[in-house]
């Protein structure tokens, strides 16, 4: 969602070679084919297949498939992308290689060093050539970190761009029909963090919260299962708490039917980082199941709450009992940033002006 708008911008300008390089970190069907598709990108001519595999194995295999790549083919400039192990992986890899290094999404920070991704964000950031930023916060975020300011670029938030050229499409999928739903009358669920999701006794805590919240609003729980979350979902304590019914347990959705139920949903209760901001955009009541947030703008300016499972129910019920908040989307998410994407790089360069 974040590559799709810079990829079919560079395309446009009939000035740059684009390829796009999938490490394979995310291999499921509908979180990898599925989106691509839905998303207007081919399928990538070089797929590194790296799987699953602790931090170690992973982060390691993908610097070893994408050195043999980057040697062969040399690029000018490599752009990563948001705060995986894919991202830091390639930056490491390219940079060692002597490549430039341009990092989309750049400055987000939760100050939760206990996050995997935050590791992943502060090393990325510290030693990219260019850093794009989503949020002035990021801009703020760098500079206090003792980062240039010729190497920060506010661009905007690609997220979006995504979500308003799609928008057209998903507004055509009516997922109320096809699931029995009622528009704005269900909670929508994602949970994948390994924080909620590796440890049983912690699932079944988030999951007994978020089914005592569907009962108190009267409304069903969709829940799109995250592979990784799968497993826990079969636990006898959970399989007891869907027998009633309260619950719609799904597939992972591929993304314009995901957006689609987004935007009919009452409310969501998730801890993704990117959902945080297109809830957002959207309007949506979001209740982040963390205890801290990369995107604070969400909540400054958006429709986010964080929230722990003990202050779930409580902060849902009263939220949603009172008027609901309606703010304009935040600065520069208005589905342009691949442009100011585009035109930062021929800055660079092309022109020479930050040299």
């Amino acid at each position: 969602m974040k590559a799709a708008p810079i990829f079919h911008e560079l395309r446009k300008q009939d000035l740059f070679e684009v390829e796009l390089v999938h490490t394979g970190q995310h291999y499921d069907k509908k979180l990898s084919d599925d989106i691509l598709n839905d998303l207007e990108i081919p399928a990538p001519k070089t797929n590194l297949n790296v799987g699953s595999g602790s931090h170690a194995v992973q982060t390691a295999n993908i610097m070893i498939r994408y050195e043999a790549h980057c040697e062969a083919h040399r690029p000018d400039l490599v752009v990563v992308v948001g705060d995986v192990n894919s991202t830091i992986a390639c930056t490491l890899t390219a940079k060692k290689l002597g490549l430039q290094v341009a990092h989309l999404e750049s400055g987000l920070r939760s100050w939760d060093m206990g996050m995997p991704e935050e590791i992943n964000r502060l090393l990325t950031d510290r030693i990219s050539d260019v850093l794009w930023t989503p949020s002035l916060d990021g801009n703020e975020n760098l500079i206090k970190e003792g980062v240039h300011p010729s190497k920060i670029s506010f661009v905007g938030n690609l997220m979006i761009d995504s979500l308003v050229k799609m928008q057209p499409k998903f507004d055509k999928i009516d997922v109320c029909e096809r699931y029995a739903l009622e528009s704005k009358n269900y909670g929508l669920i994602t949970l994948h963090r390994p924080s909620n999701v590796d440890e049983p006794q912690r699932f079944i805590q988030v999951f007994s919260q978020i089914a005592e919240v569907g009962k108190l609003m009267g409304v069903r729980m969709v829940f799109p299962v995250h592979p990784r979350t799968r497993k826990m979902v079969e636990l006898p304590a959970i399989q007891k708490m869907l027998e009633n019914g309260d619950f719609i347990i799904l597939e992972p959705l591929a993304y314009l039917e995901f957006m689609a139920m987004v935007k009919s949903a009452k409310f969501l209760i998730t801890d993704s980082g990117g959902i945080q901001e297109e809830t957002t955009f959207m309007g949506v009541p979001c209740f982040t199941l963390r205890p801290n947030t990369e995107r604070p703008i969400t909540i400054t300016e958006g429709s986010n709450r964080l929230v722990e499972p003990e202050t779930l129910v409580k902060i849902v019920v009263e939220t949603m009992s009172g008027p609901i908040l309606r703010r304009d989307p935040p600065q520069n998410w208005d589905g342009k940033a691949a442009a100011r994407v585009v035109a930062d790089i021929k800055k660079r360069y092309l022109e020479g002006e930050y040299e």
